[in-house]
């Protein structure tokens, strides 16, 4: 039916044929169905169930993996970057219960996502309440220099930034996710947090300076204590600070929908004020304003308790004091005791603001720079000075709040310009944030910029901090028009919604790098409320608020935060010029008007500006930054972001490869970089850990480290298990390599060929002794240890053979007292000598003494050999105890001989074993009589004969070593009938009857051999049987290898009796040198 149907819809459009056609599919298909999206054919049913995909049949088996092109761009159109609970989550439930999280799509432009908010963060508390003080004292060249770095720097700085951000989306997190993902996790993870406490001391200094304008200009007889002036101001502004920050702090915590709505309000008082004040300015140049300040002679008066500026006035044609003549007399009455200098000067009143016509421009180019407590003068009149000074502080004069210097200027004026990441913040709620964040940033920073450097021209006036000559109004109020309350209303709203807005962003900040799992310590500051709100970082960030708070005062906060926010800026400068001369491929912006040295100078003049500021600020700054980078490395977890320290890494990494291939390694230089074979048991896990325990206490010479090991099998069936070998028990700093391998042997072989890289490749091998060598039926493992041997020497590799190696010691015991005894049988150019001093660096091995044993035949004179081998030991730099042991020529014992004939017999035992294997391997290829292939085996035999096949198959390594060294190899590759086998079987079991075993004799070469291993071992035992560690030079295998079956047993008989034995056998070249 609904093959009929389907040519009919389609060559109709009509709506009501395709919901029938839709009903009938539903119909068709059932509840049990299959879904028509999955990329797997069911081939039982392909008459009944069309397959849609049917022209991408070809790639049906990777869908699952790999999507379609057309899905992928479905995911990417659908994308949005929502911010970490920076809107109100409106939560629903449906029908069945499941709870959903309804979002709306960001919609915000460049003008009301990134201008406004960098506007109203720039154009805050500092350019309100400071600039025109830092004019008055640093003059208008020192001004236009504080705001000219200060603006270059974020003008950089926001370059850098823009280049980060249009390098790909940005997720929610702004600034701190650019400078993460651009320079890792330990880099974003220390700047992160600094970013966080300067945005929270931000926090603190708008909440003091709304409180600083409270109660200096609006309320100000609303205080709490009444002290001294100074402790009375810094306490009432603890105490409203702390009240408004709790409000604030609820504001905050009841819904940040009311702080966004508040923020264009907040804007507009600023926007106003600032209009308000240039109409000011231009109206001066018209008609100066009523603002005048009085002198005393040359210095400044704080008129606000006073309305005359005389010292007597006419009152009803009488003369009368005024108000004035108060502060400086004992009585009102014209023959009172006056101050000396009140009465050798007059009282003068001269404009506040003369207008920039009248010269005032000139008078203040250059700056007046003095101590807290200096009375504060106009230079150019004239004043006849007092002999008596005692008395000044109790008069109305005008102070100089704090002492003042250039560069204490800087940092106060720095929070100033500190808002330009306002606009990367809110990333998350742009339409697009790769063109509206340097669009937005930079103009912002441009206008604001302009509005500075004019302020500083408008701003020429000599008065102090708080405006007490001028009758105690802002002192940018007595520029605005037409009343200074717009700038006290204006500045009051600005300094409120900038607290808002910083206990709003510093929360969610911490909360963004919380849930980045980098630090473990703050992962409780990365939970909230239901709709993702903040609720534990915001009471941290208060916590952290108050501490600014209780300092009182905004010119001490103030470079608290310039500190943070300059590491920050440095860092992003950072990211963007290791991007650039990196030129990864992923760096691909579209900002295009950035340099890698614009970020260079961006970052100089951060660094500069820190220490500019306060130097010790700086350093605590950095101080605090480097523990944080040092716990994140330490404890953090593991992060792969693509960042740039990484690609850093790699070029550095690059270089240094290719400049070690250049020239051959000298031996001062030369240090063990170790490959460690490894096995590994069925869960994957190393076999023995103190191996890798013993590679890290080798490492105090911080060479290279590749911890390997086989699997058995083929890389399509063992590759995931490969993968996935636990190699790192032991924290040991180095690389894992497992490779899968159709044999142990060849893998290992194929390890000590291609492993490391350049100049960063292994010169000596570790490996465990293979006890339990006599123990196992075949000769493998035998086999596969003295070849490893043989390949190590051809390699010129060292080899390191520790004996029990369950015995020695973690790294986390200590041996508190003992000996590593050295054995110098033959020069292996001085690596014997040189592993107990790198074993001596580590704490596990630090209170081991060091012994040195060699030995004299008959004709050495022993006690030169002993100076000899001091004064070499002397000029080595080692400290050790020499000792020459005299090894005779003894006749050869019964005992050794016995035990030679046992090790001979044990040997052929082996082979005759060996021998009955390989006539059963043989009997499993003979041919069935017609047939060209190999005859099933009987139902009767062994399950192991499979194995041997498998073995037989797998074999290919020692056949070719033996064929390379012309022996006969023990198995015969030939078709056998079934006569011939029983025939050749009969022939050995008659060989084997005639030839006693019993009878044989040992060979002579066994014996001498056995003879001088049995005579060694007793010396040693004797001497270092007690010691903690003793290292053997050991003897390489036989060249002959009809000889491999007894070298184990010489290696086991040298080693009998000691527990911890470390073989060691040189790589044919010196390792250590008498010369510096």
């Amino acid at each position: 039916m609904l093959k009929l149907l389907s040519p009919l819809i389609s060559s109709n459009d009509s709506i009501h044929l395709k919901v029938l056609w839709i009903f009938l599919l539903c119909l068709s298909t059932g509840d049990d169905s299959q879904r028509e999206s999955s990329p797997f054919l069911n081939t039982d049913h392909d008459e009944e169930h069309y397959y849609e995909g049917k022209n991408m049949a070809l790639f049906e088996e990777e869908m699952d993996s790999n999507p379609m092109v057309s899905s992928l761009l479905n995911k990417l159109a659908n994308y949005t970057n929502l911010t970490q609970g920076v809107r109100e989550h409106e939560e629903a439930e449906n029908a069945d219960g499941v709870r959903r999280v309804t979002v709306m799509v960001p919609q915000m432009g460049t003008f009301i996502g990134v201008y406004l908010p960098c506007m109203q963060n720039i154009l805050g508390v500092i350019l309100f309440l400071r600039l025109t003080w830092i004019v008055g004292t640093a003059g208008i060249l020192g001004s236009f220099a504080i705001v000219s770095m200060c603006c270059i720097c974020t003008l950089l700085t926001a370059i850098s930034m823009s280049a980060i951000a249009t390098n790909g989306v940005v997720p929610a997190g702004g600034s701190y996710y650019m400078i993460s993902r651009s320079l890792g996790p330990e880099f974003g993870g220390a700047v992160g947090l600094c970013f966080y406490l300067g945005t929270t001391f931000a926090g603190s200094m708008y909440i003091l300076g709304t409180i600083e304008i409270l109660l200096t200009y609006i309320v100000p007889t609303a205080t709490v204590f009444k002290e001294s002036e100074d402790a009375q101001m810094h306490n009432n502004m603890r105490v409203y600070g702390t009240c408004c920050l709790v409000l604030m702090a609820l504001v905050v915590f009841v819904g940040v929908k009311y702080v966004n709505k508040l923020a264009l309000v907040f804007l507009a008082c600023v926007i106003l004020s600032i209009l308000a004040t240039y109409a000011g300015v231009i109206k001066t140049a018209i008609e100066p304003p009523e603002f005048n300040v009085c002198l005393l002679g040359n210095r400044s008066l704080k008129n606000e308790k006073f309305e005359t500026c005389a010292k007597t006035e006419v009152m009803k044609n009488n003369t009368v004091t005024t108000e004035l003549w108060s502060f400086f007399c004992d009585s009102k009455y014209p023959n009172a005791t006056c101050d000396e200098y009140f009465l050798l000067n007059n009282l003068t009143e001269i404009r506040a603001i003369p207008g920039l016509l009248s010269g005032v421009i000139r008078d203040n180019l250059w700056g007046d720079y003095g101590k807290a407590g200096k009375l504060i003068e106009k230079n150019n009149l004239a004043s006849v000075p007092a002999q008596d000074t005692s008395n000044e502080v109790n008069k109305p004069y005008v102070f100089n709040d704090i002492t003042t210097y250039f560069t204490l200027l800087v940092g106060i004026y720095f929070p100033s310009v500190t808002g330009i990441m306002a606009g990367s913040n809110r990333s998350g709620d742009l339409r697009d944030a790769q063109r509206s964040i340097p669009i937005g940033t930079i103009m912002a920073i441009l206008t604001t910029s302009f509005i500075c450097i004019l302020q500083s021209f408008a701003d020429c006036v000599h008065v102090c901090m708080f405006g007490y000559s001028v009758k105690k109004n802002p002192v940018i109020g007595a520029l605005a028009w037409p009343s200074p309350w717009v700038i006290v209303i204006g500045s009051f709203f600005s300094c409120c919604g900038a607290g808002l807005q910083s206990l709003t962003g510093a929360p969610r900040l911490l909360q963004a790098i919380a849930r980045d799992g980098i630090i473990p310590l703050l992962q409780v500051f990365g939970h909230g409320k239901s709709n993702g709100e903040p609720t534990w970082a915001l009471l941290l960030t208060v916590g952290i608020c108050e501490i600014g708070i209780l300092i009182a005062s905004l010119d001490a906060v103030a470079p608290i935060l310039s500190m943070f926010f300059l590491m920050c800026y440095l860092f992003v400068n950072l990211a963007c010029a290791v991007q650039t001369l990196l030129r990864t491929p992923n760096w691909r912006p579209r900002f295009k008007f950035y340099h890698w040295t614009l970020s260079f100078l961006g970052m100089s003049l951060c660094l500069s500006l820190m220490f500019i500021s306060s130097w010790y600020y700086a350093l605590v700054a950095i101080l605090i930054a480097g523990c944080i980078y040092k716990y994140i490395e330490y404890r953090g977890a593991v992060k792969e972001w693509g960042d740039g320290i990484r690609g850093l890494s790699l070029n550095a990494a690059r270089y240094a490869l290719i400049r070690l291939e250049e020239v051959p390694l000298h031996t001062k230089n030369w240090r063990p970089q170790l490959l460690v074979l490894c096995k590994l048991d069925s869960d994957l896990t190393v076999k023995h850990p103190r191996l890798l325990s013993f590679t890290s206490q080798l490492k105090a010479g911080k060479g290279l480290t590749i911890i390997c090991s086989v699997l058995e099998g083929t890389y399509m069936t063992q590759g995931n298990d490969a993968k996935t070998a636990a190699m790192a028990a032991e924290r040991t700093k180095g690389f894992c390599h497992v490779v899968v391998a159709s044999n142990l042997r060849d893998g290992f072989s194929l390890l000590i060929q291609a492993a490391g890289l350049g100049g960063m490749k292994h010169n000596a091998v570790l490996m465990a002794w293979p006890a339990g060598w006599k123990q196992v039926p075949d000769s493998s493992v035998r086999r596969n240890f003295i070849e490893t041997v043989r390949e190590t020497t051809a390699a010129h590799q060292a080899l390191l053979v520790a004996k029990n190696i369950d015995h020695f010691p973690s790294n986390q015991e200590r041996m508190k007292e003992g000996t590593i005894d050295v054995w110098w049988i033959v020069h292996d150019g001085g690596l014997l000598m040189l592993l107990p001093f790198l074993l001596s660096q580590h704490k596990v091995w630090k209170k081991c003494k060091m012994r040195i044993f060699t030995v004299a035949q008959m004709d050495d004179n022993s006690i030169q050999m002993k100076k000899d081998l001091q004064m070499f030991l002397y000029h080595l730099r080692l400290d050790a105890v020499v000792e020459v042991v005299e090894l005779h020529d003894n006749d050869i014992s019964a005992f050794t001989y016995e035990k030679t004939l046992l090790m001979e017999q044990r040997s052929q035992m082996l082979k005759q074993m060996q021998l009955s294997r390989t006539e059963r391997e043989r009997e499993v290829f003979s041919p069935i009589q017609g047939h060209r292939g190999p005859e099933p085996a009987p139902a009767d035999w062994p399950t192991g004969v499979a194995q041997l096949i498998h073995d037989r198959n797998t074999a290919s390594h020692y056949a070719m070593n033996d064929k390379a060294a012309g022996t006969t190899p023990d198995r015969v590759h030939m078709t056998w009938t079934k006569d011939k086998t029983l025939n050749e079987r009969n022939r050995h079991r008659e060989g084997m009857a005639v030839k006693d075993m019993f009878n044989m004799k040992p060979n002579q070469s066994n014996v001498r051999r056995m003879h001088t291993a049995v005579k060694l071992n007793e010396v040693v035992v004797k001497k270092s049987r007690n010691s903690q560690l003793v290292l053997l030079n050991m003897p390489g295998p036989p060249k002959n290898k009809k000889g491999d079956d007894n070298y184990m047993e010489f290696l086991e008989v040298l080693m009998e009796g000691l527990d911890r034995v470390l073989l060691v056998r040189g790589g044919g070249r010196e390792v250590i040198t008498i010369f510096s």
